[in-house]
């Protein structure tokens, strides 16, 4: 595509994103396109929400060195600034058993060192609680290679006092005022049942309830939410339940994925096709928004804990150039909808359906098992070289910023 990138009044650095979507996707060329921009009309500060969270598969793999290595580097290149994973509470975690007479018992070892580890690359938790110890579960029913159990709990009472215990360590450990920035999402998934929860969605507003009423015992100031959802689900639902209940909501959380089909692919074997809708994935969070906003808790924090073009932890999108443009142009098109948009995942370095056997397989991570740059990578590296203030801008496939020096 022949383009003139821009034409400016005021000679200046900075850094100008252009989104090419539609000629990545092999459409015809388009016609000669004209930026123009005048870096004395500003539209006001960058909204970085493309980089406030970033995924991870589960935590038990945050424990490995080339895992936190990783980390580390797209903290550094591409701005993060939580993290999200599963299976905090899975028993390769360590976390819960009972004795002989039924006592709990905790042990958060593995946990603080995975925690530790956030924290010195300075990065923050968004803790989800799930998935359920084996010796609290009313069931055996498990999800993916590494069995996270997606049962109810047996004892509600002892959920609720396991995640109180939980939050009073992080309290103990790390101070009030660090966890107070942190984020408490309940469980991952539960509309897709059996696959991350066999029970209803008024068992899950049960476990949510004593979640929420945990957290909040240690410090009010504490922000919890949900309902964690695929494709947008229970959201108003979730609303109205706390509000009826009086029960605390700081955020609404959910999930959405490009493609048409399906929401669940475990072991990576679903062939899955991109929808071709310019809007798809970007209306399901406008229309959160909006649902958000019609709501009787309309300033609710909006975040999106997982998205990607598709679902599938084999799909060859992943992999493949058009992801790059396949980011930023989703992105763009969202606007401030959301309060975060937490691509899935940051590393290939990542076992749902058990380690991998070659070194590109369609995974979802911005980089490959052995550290290389994939070019999903580079949508995050070049919005994060983006400078602090948007100037005004006619294209609606691009953004222009400088830095308060005027460069970018």
């Amino acid at each position: 595509m022949k383009e003139k990138l821009f034409k400016s009044k005021m000679a200046s650095l900075f850094i100008l994103i252009v989104i090419g979507f539609s000629n990545a996707f092999g459409q015809s060329a388009l016609p000669e396109r004209i930026i123009d921009l005048d870096f004395n009309k500003v539209k006001g500060p960058l909204n970085t929400m493309f980089k406030e969270c970033i995924g991870a598969g589960r935590a038990n793999e945050g424990l490995r060195a080339d895992w936190q290595q990783q980390l580390a580097y797209v903290k550094k290149e591409c701005g993060f600034k939580y993290i999200r994973m599963h299976g905090l509470l899975t028993d390769d975690m360590g976390v819960y058993r009972e004795d002989r007479n039924g006592n709990p018992m905790y042990n958060y070892q593995y946990i603080d060192a995975l925690y530790d580890f956030i924290l010195s690359i300075d990065m923050i938790p968004f803790v989800e609680l799930g998935f359920m110890p084996n010796a609290l579960a009313s069931g055996k029913e498990t999800i993916f290679w590494w069995r996270g159990n997606v049962t109810p709990p047996k004892d509600y009472t002892k959920w609720e006092e396991l995640i109180r215990n939980l939050t009073f360590h992080f309290t103990e450990r790390y101070g009030e005022e660090e966890v107070k920035k942190w984020y408490f999402e309940v469980w991952n998934e539960p509309n897709l049942a059996p696959g991350f929860w066999t029970g209803t969605m008024e068992d899950y507003f049960k476990l949510y309830k004593h979640s929420a009423i945990a957290v909040k015992s240690v410090n009010e100031g504490y922000r919890i939410g949900g309902p964690a959802t695929a494709g947008a689900a229970w959201e108003v639902e979730l609303i109205n339940f706390c509000k009826d209940n009086e029960l605390p909501l700081d955020f609404i959380s959910t999930h959405a994925y490009g493609v048409k089909v399906g929401y669940l692919d475990e072991w990576g074997n679903t062939g899955t096709v991109l929808d071709c809708n310019p809007m798809s994935l970007s209306i399901d969070v406008l229309n959160s928004r909006k649902e958000i906003a019609g709501s009787s808790l309309p300033n609710l924090e909006l975040h999106y804990t997982e998205w990607s073009s598709s679902y599938t932890p084999a799909d060859p999108i992943h992999d493949s150039y058009h992801q790059a443009p396949y980011i930023l142009d989703k992105i763009k098109r969202v606007g401030d909808a959301a309060t975060s948009m937490s691509y899935w995942v940051f590393t290939d370095i990542f076992e749902e359906p058990g380690p991998r056997f070659t070194p590109f397989h369609g995974g979802f991570g911005l980089l490959n098992y052995q550290a290389i740059n994939k070019p999903a990578f580079y949508a995050y590296k070049f919005m994060n070289q983006l400078g602090n203030t948007e100037l005004l801008n006619g294209d609606t496939s691009s953004w222009a910023c400088k830095d308060d020096k005027g460069n970018a």
